[in-house]
C-alpha cells in the first residue's frame, strides 16, 4: 500500500508541474529516462543516472534532485509528449464522434508503443500497475480527463452546449488498459480498422447519452 501510495503521488506531481527545459536537465532526463526503461526504478539510483548523463551527482541533484524528482520530471516530460502527439492525431477532426474513434486509436498505440511504459511492465509491473488499474489514480483520471477535454472543446467551437463526455473517455481508457494488461484476444491491436471498429460499435454510442 506504500508502495502504491508513493507512486501515485510521484504521478500526480508529474501531472502538475513544470518540468526543466534547459539542455542540461534534457540531457540529464533522457539519462534518467534510458536508466528507469532499461533497469527499472528501485534498482535506479543518483549515482548511475549522474554517471549515464555525464555529470556530477551534485549536478543532478542541483538540477532536478533525487531519484523522485527524476522520475516525476520524466513522467511530466512524457506525458506532456504524449498529448502533443495525440493533439496532432484529433486537433483537426471536425466532430466528436471523429475525435473519439481517431483518439482511441493514436492513445493505445502511444502506449503500447512507448519504451518506458513498456519497459517498466517488463522490469517492475508492481510499480506500473497501481497507477494504471487505481480507479482514482493518477493515470486513469489523467487520460480519462485529457480525452473528455477533447471531445468538448470541439462542441463548444461549434456553439453547441457542453455535453458529458466523461462516460466514453472513461470507457476508451479503461479498454487501453485491459489491452495494454493483456494484449493477447481475438482483436488485432496492431490493425488500426479493428480499432476503429470497436470503437464505432462501444465507444460512439455512450456520446448519444
Amino acid at each position: 500500500m506504500a508502495q502504491r501510495s508513493t507512486n501515485e503521488k510521484l504521478l500526480a506531481r508529474a501531472l502538475t508541474e513544470t518540468p526543466p527545459s534547459d539542455a542540461l536537465s534534457e540531457q540529464i532526463l533522457d539519462a534518467a529516462r534510458e536508466q528507469f526503461m532499461t533497469h527499472g526504478v528501485r534498482r535506479t539510483t543518483v549515482d548511475r543516472i549522474a554517471g549515464r548523463a555525464r555529470v556530477s551527482r551534485l549536478t543532478v541533484h542541483r538540477r532536478i534532485g533525487g531519484r523522485d524528482d527524476l522520475l516525476a520530471a520524466c513522467l511530466l516530460r512524457e506525458y506532456r509528449r504524449f498529448v502533443v502527439d495525440v493533439d496532432a492525431v484529433v486537433a483537426a477532426l471536425p466532430t466528436r464522434e471523429e475525435r473519439l474513434v481517431e483518439g482511441f486509436v493514436a492513445v493505445l498505440r502511444h502506449v503500447r508503443e512507448h519504451p518506458l511504459v513498456a519497459g517498466l511492465l517488463r522490469i517492475e509491473p508492481e510499480v506500473v500497475l497501481p497507477l494504471l488499474t487505481a480507479e482514482d489514480g493518477p493515470v486513469l483520471l489523467a487520460l480519462r480527463g485529457y480525452l473528455a477535454d477533447r471531445l468538448r472543446h470541439v462542441e463548444c467551437a461549434r456553439g453547441r452546449p457542453e455535453a458529458d463526455t466523461a462516460p466514453a473517455a472513461e470507457l476508451a481508457v479503461r479498454i487501453i488498459v485491459s489491452f495494454l494488461l493483456n494484449p493477447a484476444g481475438s482483436f488485432a491491436l496492431d490493425d488500426d480498422e479493428q480499432l476503429r471498429f470497436l470503437a464505432r460499435r462501444c465507444l460512439v454510442p455512450l456520446l448519444a447519452t
